[in-house]
């Protein structure tokens, strides 16, 4: 896909990747970004980095379609995340709502997809924002830190298997794991949460390993994989000393700041492609 188009709409969740997206556009050569904002959601310093904004409520569907429309947006993004307790204190209106009651079995894939088909309707096409971000998602070969043990290798390519099948079941899509046993597996409450409570089940001795992958036929439109420095800080405090992410399904949110904070903290990051363990080796200077 064309990096370089005219007018690029943004739906905008939460945290940093809907900052780091439009700043990736423009510098690609998108000339105009409009985004979707939600209240209670969206940081509000994306304002400076697109032309216009629209804040919305989640749930107004019929506003979003209409603020594209209105603005000669054909082609939008959705980056970011939105609160999973705003989910249940949604307030759908009568589009979302019609669109919810369609929708028989609930979860991310077929919510986002619905949603995607929603949009086709009134000639807005969701396409996935890879192409802006494909420069910060690093390929095999990626490692900070120290270099893995016998065990921990093991140990990654026992949690990839998992990790695989957990997404498979729509569940989440990461997994804790040490000595070939399972400890946490991501549910409801994201990422950060599930490496603490992963890693404290580790107990006093540490060595926890956790490894995030991307589902089957991963739908990039809505769900890119990311890590930043916050998921480093969630496996320090919980005591997680290897994270393993699949190659090149996995966006690197603060990559510069990444391998010296690997390195300060002697926590091990490395990237994975299919179900090979890693290979032992020296840290990506």
């Amino acid at each position: 896909m064309e990096t370089a188009i005219d007018v690029l709409g943004l739906i905008a969740g939460n945290r940093s990747l809907p900052l780091l997206t439009a700043r990736q556009a423009r510098e690609m050569g998108v000339k105009r970004l409009v985004a979707v904002a939600f209240e209670n959601e969206t940081d509000p310093a994306l304002a400076e980095l697109v032309d216009e904004i629209v804040w919305l409520r989640v749930g107004q569907l019929s506003r979003l379609v209409k603020a594209f429309q209105s603005r000669g947006v054909t082609r939008c993004v959705m980056v970011g995340q939105i609160a999973p307790k705003n989910l249940f204190d949604l307030r759908p209106d009568l589009r979302t709502l019609g669109l919810l009651m369609r929708v028989k079995e609930k979860n991310a894939h077929t919510l986002f997809g619905a949603l995607i088909e929603e949009l086709a309707k009134d000639d807005i096409t969701v396409v996935t924002a890879v192409p802006w971000l494909a420069p910060l998602m690093p390929g095999v070969g990626c490692h900070h830190g120290p270099a893995l043990s016998e065990e921990q290798t093991g140990d990654v390519a026992f949690g990839f298997h998992m990790a695989k099948e957990i997404t498979r079941l729509e569940i989440g899509q990461l997994v804790v794991v040490k000595n070939g046993m399972v400890l946490a597996v991501e549910g409801f409450e994201g990422t950060d949460a599930c490496l603490r409570r992963g890693g404290q089940l580790a107990g006093t001795s540490r060595g926890a390993v956790a490894v995030k992958v991307a589902r089957h036929k991963h739908d990039m439109r809505f769900d890119i994989p990311c890590i930043g420095l916050s998921t480093l800080e969630a496996c320090r405090e919980g005591g997680v000393d290897v994270l393993a992410v699949e190659a090149g399904t996995t966006l690197f949110l603060d990559r510069d700041e990444m391998g010296p904070w690997c390195r300060r903290h002697k926590l091990s990051l490395l990237t994975v492609a299919g179900e090979a363990p890693p290979r032992v080796g020296r840290d990506n200077k």
